[in-house]
């Protein structure tokens, strides 16, 4: 073999594993992210339960006030 063809097959075989390499980390960290999507996703939930559950005690009191009120009117 030549210099020149040993030169491009080295070349080659390093291009070779250098793509190898970055599609193998590419993948890992497409992973990754979409590992860190979902986690945002439960915690994002988690809050809006809380939220709700929030909103929904604050409803339940303004029911109660609203209705002793009416009670009030009307016994008077």
């Amino acid at each position: 073999m030549s210099f020149v063809s040993k030169v491009v097959l080295a070349s080659c075989c390093i291009a070779s594993v250098g793509i190898i390499g970055y599609v193998h980390y590419k993948q890992q960290y497409d992973r990754d992210q979409l590992r860190q999507g979902v986690i945002r996703d439960i915690e994002r939930q988690q809050r809006q339960k809380i939220q709700n559950i929030y909103e929904l005690r604050q409803q339940e009191e303004l029911t109660k006030k609203l209705r002793k009120q009416e009670m009030n009117t009307e016994t008077t």
